[in-house]
Parts: C-alpha cells; sequence; structure tokens
C-alpha cells in the first residue's frame, strides 16, 4: 500500500539538498522536543528485546504509567508505526503507547537485516504479538493491554482478541481488514470504476486482468495492484504523501539510512501477502468475549468501511461499537489522530477502566 511512497522517494531527494536537509533537521529537532516525557509516572522505554528468537523493536511510551496500556499491530506488510510518533503524541496522555515493529519491518529488520529476520509466515508473527503482548502485561505490571490493529494488523488483531480473551481488555479495529477469501469483489470493481473514469484504460485492462483475485496474484503483482488502487484515488495518494511519507521524513527517530531500511523492509515483508488469500474472518467466527470496537475511514478505498460495517454488524460481543472518521481514507488514525483519541477517550476508555476498577 505505501508503493506509491517509494516512488516519490527520488523526487523529494531530486530537491536542493542543502536546503532540503536543512529543514529536515530543523522539523526532527522539533519533533525531538515535542517527544519528550518529563512527567513523574512517565515512561519513555525504545529499544530491542528478544522476541521469537530474534531482536525486536519495541517502543513504551506514556506520560502516566497508571493510564490503560495500548498495544498496536501495525500494518503493511512491514509499515511499522514507528514513524508516527510525533502525529500521536497527544495520545501517550491518557494511554502508554506499546509500538513494535514486526520482523521483516523498520527497526527491526534494519537491526538484522534480511538474513537475520527469522521465519516470515503469518503463524510466526502471530506468535510474536502474544509475546510482545505478554511482555508489555510484565513490563507495566498490567492484566489486560488494550489491543489497537490497524489494516494488515487488523488480521492479526480479529484473531489475537477472537483467541485470547484473557490478555486483552478491549478490540479496536482501524483500516479494519475483512478477508473473505477473494469472495467480495468490491473493491475491485471500484477500482476499474476509478480507473475508468479517470480515463486509465490501460491501467484498468492490467487490473481487470488479475480479476482482484488474491488467489492469483504474486507478491510483485499484488505490490503494483496496490499501487493502482492508491493512485486512483485522490484522498489515499494525498494522504500516503503528506501523512505516511512526510511523518517518516520527518521522524526524529529515523536517520537518512533507516528511511531506505524502512521501504527495504516493506518490500521484504511483502512475501507475506499472497498466505492470506484463503483467510476467511466469518468462518473463524465473528463471537468475541471482549468489547469490540472499529473505528473506520469513510472513504477508505483500501479496506471500505461497507466491508467492516458488515463483518461487524454479524460480531457478537458484551459491547461493540461502530464510528467513522469523517475525511479520512486509509491510516485514519493518524490522518486524524485527535478524532481517532477523541473516540478512544469517549467509546473505549471509560469502558476499559470500569473493568479494571471491577
Amino acid at each position: 500500500m505505501l508503493a506509491e511512497a517509494v516512488a516519490t522517494v527520488p523526487a523529494l531527494l531530486a530537491a536542493p539538498v542543502a536546503g532540503l536537509l536543512g529543514h529536515r533537521a530543523v522539523r526532527r529537532v522539533r519533533g525531538a522536543r515535542l517527544l519528550r516525557i518529563d512527567t513523574p509516572n512517565g515512561i519513555d522505554e525504545q529499544g530491542f528485546v528478544r522476541i521469537g528468537g530474534i531482536e525486536q523493536w519495541i517502543s513504551i511510551r506514556g506520560e502516566d504509567t497508571s493510564n490503560p496500556v495500548l498495544v498496536e499491530i501495525h500494518g503493511g506488510p512491514g509499515a511499522s508505526h514507528s514513524i508516527f510518533g510525533t502525529r500521536t503524541r497527544s495520545w501517550e496522555k491518557h494511554f502508554t503507547v506499546v509500538r513494535w515493529d514486526m520482523r521483516g519491518a523498520g527497526k527491526t529488520f534494519g537491526r538484522s537485516g534480511p538474513r537475520g529476520q527469522g521465519e516470515m509466515s503469518f503463524s510466526r508473527l502471530y506468535e510474536d504479538a502474544l509475546d510482545v503482548t505478554r511482555y508489555a502485561r510484565l513490563r507495566l505490571a498490567v492484566d489486560r493491554v488494550v489491543l489497537v490493529a490497524s489494516s494488515l494488523g487488523s488480521v492479526f488483531g480479529l484473531r489475537l482478541a477472537r483467541s485470547h480473551p484473557e490478555l486483552y481488555s478491549a478490540y479496536v479495529g482501524t483500516d479494519q481488514n475483512i478477508l473473505d477469501a477473494g469472495r467480495d469483489t468490491s473493491v475491485h470493481e471500484a477500482l476499474l470504476a476509478r480507473l475508468h473514469a479517470a480515463g486509465r484504460h490501460k491501467d484498468a485492462a492490467a487490473a481487470r486482468e488479475t480479476g482482484g483475485d488474491p488467489h492469483r496474484m504474486t507478491a510483485d503483482q499484488r505490490a503494483s495492484y496496490d499501487k493502482l488502487t492508491v493512485a486512483s484515488d485522490p484522498l489515499t495518494l494525498d494522504t500516503l504523501k503528506r501523512v505516511v511519507l512526510g511523518s517518516l521524513w520527518f521522524s526524529p527517530l529515523h536517520s537518512l539510512r533507516e528511511i531506505g531500511r524502512y521501504f527495504a523492509g516493506m518490500k521484504f515483508s511483502a512475501r507475506l501477502t499472497p498466505d492470506l488469500a484463503a483467510f476467511d474472518d466469518r468462518a473463524d467466527g465473528t463471537r468475541f468475549a471482549v468489547p469490540f470496537f472499529v473505528f473506520q475511514g469513510d472513504r477508505d478505498v483500501i479496506t471500505p468501511p461497507e466491508r467492516a460495517r458488515s463483518f461487524f454488524d454479524e460480531v457478537q460481543a458484551p459491547v461493540k461499537e461502530f464510528a467513522l472518521i469523517e475525511d479520512a481514507s486509509h491510516f485514519a488514525s493518524f490522518r486524524h489522530p485527535d478524532r481517532f483519541l477523541d473516540l478512544m477517550l469517549t467509546r473505549v476508555r471509560p469502558l476499559v477502566a470500569h473493568r479494571a476498577a471491577a
């Protein structure tokens, strides 16, 4: 989904180097200042933890360790959330945020490169996610954490929340991905309609040839298809460039070398995608023993709100709520982090606090 961003990097670097790097340096200093946590009960830990046999990067940040703990599962594949620290700084006033770069992603990939990632499979990353959850619970001395899963991460998230209610106080899906073994072709049909409307008939023909069927796509074909999807929607493309690429470029946590490694990790992690073609979320079950929330961009063309809502309507959970984030496509929580935080504070946090006190 970030392939278009890769194509944008050379254009950025073609600008006058001194001015470009100078502006970046100023923004990174400003970002580092924003990220400082100096409250008495605060926590700011970032480093490598041995998870699943390799060193994996984990960040734990918050202004008060008595706040609810939020564990994120990022998407991609390979699209680490560590780049969004300055955009989501306000979250850390109300939650202790645990971010993890999966094997094959971000700083974890940069630590030991492609040969040091070990097994790259859904089942291996799923076990890693469980180990990260257990690590966060132990380090912060809490029984349960709020699980926030985005995009591809929500494929893990549904299965984690369904199978391990003893670990999670609530499930929050955003950019919620619903897999159905390829039965629903609405995303594909909408892509063809956008391409034809824009006069991009050659691209439409290329997309039509795959049929939008994940069973027929190689990892490279999937990457090309995702690039077409992103580029065909102005809001998604704008979000990708300004929010995602902009966050990476100005991140105080990422050197120029790490920016290159970020994209290398995404390319490396693309091998995970074909394994998901046969996944079927409804067949796996719609009964959850934890409160279940979905906060979705109202104009998401990658994981459309209609598909997420349809699945949500079938979910059985102690409490469930669905909300749209307006003027948002994919990456809704990062395009509008304050709106996402408001939903977390008004819908999720009161419930979590009540359950913790019970």
